[in-house]
């Protein structure tokens, strides 16, 4: 049960444009229980959608690469609703790479160097709110200053949404994906 009651149908006129804007085009599912939990707020919520919106469809992070900062990010907060909708909606990594962000580190051999730049990076900023300089250089290795911004505000984003959605105790969506078990050799 989570912490604020979402929205539920029939909505108004208002309230459903808004939440369809907030879906993903391709996606056929109704609207996601943090959305309408959000428009309990509706201001708070159109103000947040343009940046949320903003990091998915019009960044300059290859999708792969993003999806792989939420990922870890949504995973090192504990925040399976997150993590298992992004797994489902935008599925750009594979399940070793989805596995390894829940139980890996930057150094699992499922990384290439990017990734593992990036992952590193979204875990430096995890546990102590920066980026400590020698994953600095590893990330800037590979993303130009204005990827580097964005790297950080979409870590830092799914960081805020992760709470947001733990706080709430949202619980996963039916079709979303959950964290993968430990795999024991």
């Amino acid at each position: 049960m989570t912490r604020i009651a979402p929205l539920t149908p029939p909505y108004p006129p208002d309230i459903e444009d808004a939440l369809r804007r907030w879906m993903a085009p391709h996606v056929a599912h109704d609207p996601l229980v943090l959305f309408r939990v959000l428009h309990r707020h509706s201001e708070l919520a159109s103000r947040m959608r343009v940046l949320g919106a903003g990091l998915l469809a019009h960044g300059e992070l290859p999708a792969a690469d993003r999806e792989l900062v939420i990922a870890r990010a949504c995973a090192r907060s504990g925040c399976e609703y997150e993590w298992g909708v992004h797994a489902v909606v935008f599925p750009e990594l594979t399940a070793d790479e989805l596995a390894a962000t829940v139980h890996d580190g930057a150094d699992a051999p499922v990384w290439s160097p990017r990734q593992r730049a990036l992952v590193g990076a979204v875990d430096d900023l995890h546990d102590t709110a920066t980026v400590s300089p020698v994953r600095w250089a590893e990330l800037a290795a590979h993303l130009p200053d204005t990827q580097l911004l964005e790297f950080l505000v979409l870590a830092g984003w799914y960081r805020t949404i992760s709470g947001l959605a733990n706080a709430l105790a949202l619980p996963p969506e039916p079709w979303a994906a959950r964290f993968p078990d430990q795999i024991k050799p």
